[in-house]
């Protein structure tokens, strides 16, 4: 049943990063958007709390820290993005079921199977040639800090909410409170990039103000945010049980592979090809799938 859970996740996560590469083409600024998305699972989860009224037990507090790793991973994946070679951040940003399987066998003990092992690097494997890029290098690594600081925390997202789970913590509220903090922090991260253009702007010399385009308003960008945090907190609606009926690092790997559907959706609609990498990756974690379904 987990792989079930897992697989919607997956889903709910892949139609997020088609709206955020959807929405990365225009002239929005992005942590009023991500703010929007935050606003979004917040109210979400609120709603659903006064309908289906969890308890809040203690461990929901642990949503504090999944927000904070959340806002830290989204942060430093957009920073990446816009400073060093996509193709390596892309890949550092597909590769945090690895650091869950190491910190989950340190802190629960979470051994895999050899079955399970093999499927998960199949997995891996998958995610990594479907992030490759040709032109990736060694001597081309800019960027690789933002990287390494969203790999760990996308990971870190993921073990706090598998030990949220373990504390008793019900998913509702969880969410309601790693929202809240993320939602916050782009909150203040937006004010101080506002702060900041409007102190650059007063230090410009008159007429040598470079031609702007016409960005997104402030409430068409809010609604927008809204619409794709629907996506985002229904993958968190579905991740929090997966990872209560399933091994960590398995879950985390199947809900890695939301790189398919952007994939498909940058092949159908964007028109972009597959390359020897990619298809090669698409059939690897096809391949790892079929092999944690037959195990499990």
């Amino acid at each position: 049943m987990w792989l079930v859970y897992a697989g919607l996740a997956c889903l709910c996560f892949g139609l997020r990063g088609i709206l955020y590469q959807w929405s990365s083409q225009k002239p929005l600024d992005r942590n009023l958007l991500l703010f929007a998305v935050y606003l979004s699972g917040t109210l979400i989860g609120v709603g659903l709390n006064f309908i289906v009224q969890p308890e809040w037990t203690p461990g929901v507090w642990i949503g504090l820290f999944m927000g904070v790793f959340s806002f830290t991973a989204n942060a430093a994946m957009y920073k990446g993005f816009a400073v060093g070679k996509a193709s390596l951040i892309a890949i550092m940003a597909g590769l945090p079921p690895v650091v869950v399987v190491i910190l989950a066998y340190g802190l629960w003990g979470e051994a895999l199977t050899w079955g399970q092992g093999a499927a998960f690097l199949v997995i891996i494997c998958g995610i990594i040639l479907i992030r490759y890029s040709s032109d990736l290098s060694f001597s081309n690594l800019k960027g690789l800090q933002w990287g390494i600081i969203t790999l760990i925390s996308f990971g870190l997202t993921d073990v706090a909410s598998k030990q949220a789970v373990l504390w008793g913590g019900e998913t509702i509220p969880t969410l309601v409170i790693m929202y809240a903090t993320g939602m916050v922090l782009f909150f203040i991260s937006w004010l101080w990039g506002r702060n900041k253009r409007s102190s650059d702007e007063a230090q410009k010399e008159p007429g040598n103000s470079p031609d702007t385009k016409s960005n997104w308003s402030f409430s068409k960008t809010i609604l927008w945010g809204l619409v794709v945090g629907v996506s985002n907190i229904s993958g968190m609606l579905l991740l929090l049980p997966a990872f209560k009926l399933g091994v960590t690092g398995l879950v985390s790997a199947v809900v890695a592979m939301n790189v398919l559907i952007i994939l498909f959706y940058a092949r159908l609609f964007l028109k972009e090809k597959f390359n020897r990498q990619e298809t090669a990756g698409i059939i690897c974690a096809f391949c790892g799938m079929i092999l944690l379904r037959l195990i499990g």
